[in-house]
């Protein structure tokens, strides 16, 4: 199945009415043929985004590269974190198959 690709116009339709907040995610997502958590990620960029151009506006903010480079230390915490979770977990397993 292929993966489907939205425009950044559906995009901005689907949050603006999930920000509204007049339906529930859920019939937001439905209306639109998307699924909820899809809507619930969207929505949540959106809001991320508008932290950072509020914060831009106050004396200027990082730039694109430097925001970048710390969501992408973010994202290896967060994959180191599960990495070691899972190491830990399988070692438990280990002596469960003998």
């Amino acid at each position: 199945m292929k993966r489907r690709r939205f425009s950044a116009e559906f995009k901005r339709k689907v949050v603006l009415e999930a920000m509204r907040g007049d339906d529930a995610v859920r019939v937001i997502a439905a209306r639109h043929n998307v699924n909820p958590n899809q809507v619930s990620k969207w929505k949540a960029e959106a809001h991320d985004g508008l932290l950072e151009v509020f914060r831009q506006g106050k004396g200027g903010g990082a730039s694109d590269s430097e925001r970048l480079i710390e969501r992408l230390y973010a994202r290896i915490g967060e994959l180191t974190v599960e990495r070691d979770f899972f190491l830990k977990g399988s070692r438990g397993l280990d002596g469960l198959s003998k």
